[in-house]
């Protein structure tokens, strides 16, 4: 088999994917059939047989076939056939329930404000869960899997097309209209996290703490004010009676 040949099932692979069934493979191609070169490698990494795919195979389907079913535009990639490629269509009856999922990271503020499109394509949602934690998996290692309502949904305002095959399509899901996992505990209150929250002294690092005489009240009083022994000290020794001086022994007198 030639170099030429051994691209031939490259190339008729690229042109289902993206000429006939993206959905199939969880791709939305944009409304001039483009999709991100990304995130087609992404898809041929989860097809059994087609793991070994990368840019460089493609680059080289360019430079060997005169047809090339594909064509490329910077880091975008579209079928040549576009005859068989469905346009996304209004679904007025989806299922009640569909599935999305979000970043982890992302997860405690969709939580508070819904779900937002950032562009094209907008929110991507699949009538099955394994399809939806598949997508998701394509942006983070261990995504948040959400339930739309549909029905609420769409009475808060949602419009869902229909981009093949179990695929959906949304500009936005309002806070309220899914569910998901508990999210996160939060940080630990502030009694944990302040050493003087529950009320008992704690030491201070880099200070020291003035005594007071007991007697005065005044701070400092009766320590030592520098070399030599305190005050009390001093007249404690002139307080002391004088030593008896001892007889001296017999042989001496």
């Amino acid at each position: 088999m030639t170099r030429s040949n051994s691209s031939k099932p490259l190339g008729r692979m690229l042109a289902y994917m993206l000429g006939r069934r993206p959905d199939e493979f969880g791709l939305v191609p944009a409304p001039d059939g483009f999709v991100p070169i990304k995130e087609l490698l992404k898809a041929f990494n989860e097809e059994d047989g087609w793991r070994h795919v990368r840019w460089a195979s493609i680059t080289h389907l360019l430079a060997t076939e005169a047809d090339s079913p594909v064509e490329v535009v910077e880091n975008r990639i579209r079928a040549v056939d576009r005859s068989h490629l469905r346009s996304p269509v209004a679904a007025p009856q989806p299922p009640k329930l569909l599935y999305t999922c979000v970043r982890r990271k992302a997860y405690p503020h969709v939580h508070q404000q819904g779900i937002a499109s950032a562009g094209y394509p907008p929110i991507v949602l699949a009538a099955d869960r394994g399809m939806a934690l598949r997508l998701g998996r394509r942006r983070d290692a261990d995504p948040v899997l959400l339930t739309v309502q549909v029905g609420k949904a769409m009475a808060a305002g949602a419009v869902f097309l229909q981009a093949g095959e179990g695929l959906f399509l949304a500009d936005g899901i309002a806070a309220g209209c899914f569910s998901g996992p508990p999210l996160p505990k939060p940080p630990k209150d502030a009694a944990a996290r302040d050493p003087q929250a529950d009320g008992k002294p704690r030491g201070l690092a880099g200070s020291f703490i003035v005594a007071f005489d007991p007697q005065t009240g005044i701070p400092g009083a009766g320590r030592s004010q520098g070399k030599g022994d305190p005050q009390w000290k001093k007249e404690r020794k002139h307080r002391r009676k004088p030593k008896r001086e001892r007889e001296p022994p017999p042989w001496r007198r």
